[in-house]
């Protein structure tokens, strides 16, 4: 969309004011960027980012479902951490029903609960709570006859092989974090500790082992269950919680098997082990997430914006999705309106450049799950504009390994022209979503309308940033070159009719030249509705 300055008069003064933070986004160095944004400024209409929203109690029923869809969200993520199957399952019936009344592809996503740690049941009961005292002794131990019997002095834990792991000095973190034991010896099956930081505990409470090796298995058998449940049930994106290693990402695609061969597997780094191994688990995964909650506990407070911007650069490096997740908008669960830090926040990770930002107990749970997913649409719109697109779009560019296969050449090509003829949309025919994962891994400042016969690939690519997938229906012309002319038709007809483009926009097409996947290698510009 072709930028274009309005006059905006306060008192005797008048000035221009550009759409979009045109001067900040082609400014020529960081700094004058930043000193030229400017808060008058009017965002795009169409937003770029995902919104990925957590279905729980506050948002289950087809008609907030429908609600959450029409405020801007593109997945919708099913935890399996809580809930019974009978639950996942009418979420995933809802999700489909709220869908088919929507004109989006909407992606279903399963996450699973990972190889956990766990305290045992209070011995007063499920719902009962103890109060630890810091300074007072409490036994961490593995036999079972404290599982269901747990109180301020004896705490049962899940992970047999704790003992051996823990070493004197060392701390177990319980609840987020929020109450801390110090290891001061071992014995047989228990742990003698000293309660660092307490306050009430009840039943069944994660805990972390910050700075020390575990040997839990990559997916448990509740995983192993829940993954077939979710091939059974046609998901289209998998989180794999706690993943520590390449490996643990090839287990899950074993347990998918030859059904569920189409899922992706976005993995969550939530440990010190996974970033440590970062590297090995991007090469082994669709995408990433960056799920500060266990993150944050695992490794110290202040070192968790170095290991989500090292996340953010590193996907974006290798072309793949990146989500940001955990305590975005927390205090909205409760509250109508989120914390400047929460706006900040939210912002900062699209402007580092993720492709989708995660609601998690807002949105499950939270007394306003709707408004949540509107303030969270208005955030990204303001951080989009305000991206440095200049300097963004030349080291992707800079860094693309020499030579470029086909479709990675075209779509460089075609984001360098839609950034120089300010082209309102590119529009893009795409068979399994490639082409659409190329265009939008180099991030163009429009929006990327991707057009496909595939319904797998049109929710999957819910996933990309600036994608906004288009499912083509209508029966195939028995000549290709009149059914490539149909497809192009329709998405520009679909792009008008939602405001993406007008009469004289500039347009930037993508496709093959001849038919099947992987032949995208035609870049063409033209006007919309010029003769």
């Amino acid at each position: 969309m072709q930028a274009q300055a309005v006059q905006s008069k306060q008192g005797a003064q008048s000035e221009k004011i550009w759409p979009q933070q045109y001067p900040a986004a082609f400014a020529r160095t960081q700094l004058e960027s930043v000193c030229s944004l400017d808060i008058d400024s009017n965002p795009f209409p169409q937003r770029l980012s995902g919104i990925i929203c957590t279905i729980g109690p506050a948002s289950q029923s087809v008609e907030v479902l429908e609600r959450l869809m029409n405020a801007g969200m593109g997945i919708a993520r099913m935890n399996f951490s809580h809930g019974s199957y009978e639950y996942h399952k009418q979420t995933l019936d809802n999700v489909r029903a709220a869908a088919a009344n929507h004109p989006n592809p909407i992606a279903i996503a399963l996450d699973t609960k990972g190889p956990e740690i766990r305290t045992g049941v209070m011995k007063a009961g499920v719902n009962t709570e103890v109060e630890l005292v810091p300074g007072r002794p409490i036994t961490v131990t593995t036999n079972d006859q404290f599982k269901e019997a747990c109180d301020e002095h004896n705490l049962w834990c899940d992970y047999r092989n704790i003992i051996n792991v823990m070493v004197a000095g060392k701390r177990i973190l319980i609840e987020d974090g929020n109450l801390s034991l110090i290891v001061k010896e071992k014995g047989s099956d228990y742990l003698k500790c000293e309660v660092e930081f307490g306050g009430p505990l009840s039943s069944k409470k994660g805990i972390n082992l910050p700075g020390t090796v575990t040997d839990l298995a990559a997916v448990s058998e509740k995983d192993r269950d829940d993954l077939l449940f979710g091939v059974a049930n046609g998901v289209d994106i998998i989180f794999a919680s706690f993943i520590r290693s390449g490996d643990g990402v090839q287990s899950i695609r074993n347990i998918l098997g030859d059904k569920g061969k189409r899922i992706k597997i976005i993995s969550k780094i939530e440990t010190h082990d996974g970033v440590r191994k970062f590297n090995e688990i991007l090469d082994a995964s669709d995408g990433i997430m960056v799920a500060r909650g266990d993150l944050g506990v695992e490794i110290p407070t202040e070192k968790v914006f170095l290991a989500q911007k090292m996340m953010v650069g590193r996907c974006l490096r290798a072309g793949k999705p990146i989500i940001v997740a955990t305590q975005m908008l927390e205090s909205m669960t409760k509250k109508s309106r989120p914390t400047r830090a929460e706006a900040s926040d939210v912002a900062n990770a699209v402007l580092d450049g993720c492709d989708c930002v995660m609601l998690s107990g807002e949105s499950a749970k939270g007394a306003f799950p709707v408004v949540c997913v509107e303030t969270m649409h208005k955030i990204c719109k303001e951080a989009e504009a305000a991206t440095y697109h200049r300097q963004l779009f030349e080291e992707l560019r800079m860094l693309t390994p020499k030579p470029a296969d086909m479709t990675k050449t075209t779509a460089i090509t075609a984001v360098a022209a839609s950034i120089e003829n300010q082209s309102s949309a590119i529009i893009v025919l795409t068979t399994s979503g490639r082409s659409a994962t190329c265009l939008s891994s180099y991030r163009p400042r429009c929006p990327i309308i991707a057009v496909t016969r595939d319904e797998v690939s049109s929710r999957q690519m819910r996933l990309l940033r600036g994608v906004l997938p288009i499912l083509y229906t209508e029966p195939r012309s028995s000549l290709w070159e009149k059914d490539l002319d149909n497809r192009l038709q329709h998405a520009m007809k679909v792009a008008e009719q939602r405001d993406i483009i007008r009469l004289g926009s500039s347009v930037v097409l993508v496709h093959g030249s001849k038919m099947g996947s992987g032949n995208t290698d035609t870049m063409r510009i033209i006007q919309w509705g010029r003769k």
